[in-house]
């Protein structure tokens, strides 16, 4: 591979990084090709990529960046966990990967979530927020129900009307 290779490839690695709300480390020591391969198809079906990375041209990648203070973060083996546009669902199939492997062979180090590093507990508290869809339903709730409550208000006196006639009738029909 060439030099320019090498620095293109780069390049598009570090833009990948910067457009990434959540990056996560893990420390995949002991763990099998198949393993590996098997994890990276699960995070691939939902947008999120698994890459392995030299932590030397990691540490370059993000030097100078706000992704900067994960360098304490880089070291022994390093994989990098980008997600894609939902970062909550990202969280929570990297939380659940990692606990799949229960004999601590894929061990979360810590990650990168909205301007702030994050240890493994961090990264584990992120997968517990609600996901986009989620957050789309709560307000979607939300703007509905000052419409329904306004509607209970209009309806209630002709409601009460209603109610008021039918004792009526019913007092009529049982004094016949």
């Amino acid at each position: 591979m060439t030099p320019e290779q090498k620095k293109q490839i780069a390049a598009n690695l570090r833009l990948k990084i910067e457009a990434s709300p959540l990056l996560a480390l893990v420390d995949y020591r002991g763990v099998t090709v198949e393993e590996i391969n098997s994890v990276r198809r699960n995070f691939e079906k939902i947008g999120v990529s698994y890459i392995v990375v030299k932590n030397s041209i990691l540490k370059k990648i993000v030097e100078g960046s706000e992704r900067e203070q994960l360098i304490p973060l880089l070291n022994g083996m390093t994989g990098l966990i980008i997600s894609g546009e939902d970062a909550i669902s990202a969280a929570k199939s990297v939380t659940e990967a990692a606990k799949e492997f229960k004999d601590k062979k894929f061990i979360l180090k810590g990650g990168y979530f909205d301007g702030d590093v994050l240890d493994a507990k961090g990264v584990a508290f992120v997968s517990t927020l609600p996901s986009k869809e989620e957050l789309l339903t709560m307000l979607l709730r939300t703007v509905q129900e000052g419409p329904r409550q306004v509607l209970g208000v209009i309806q209630g006196p002709a409601r009460d009307l209603v109610n008021l006639l039918k004792n009526h009738e019913h007092q009529l029909e049982d004094s016949e």
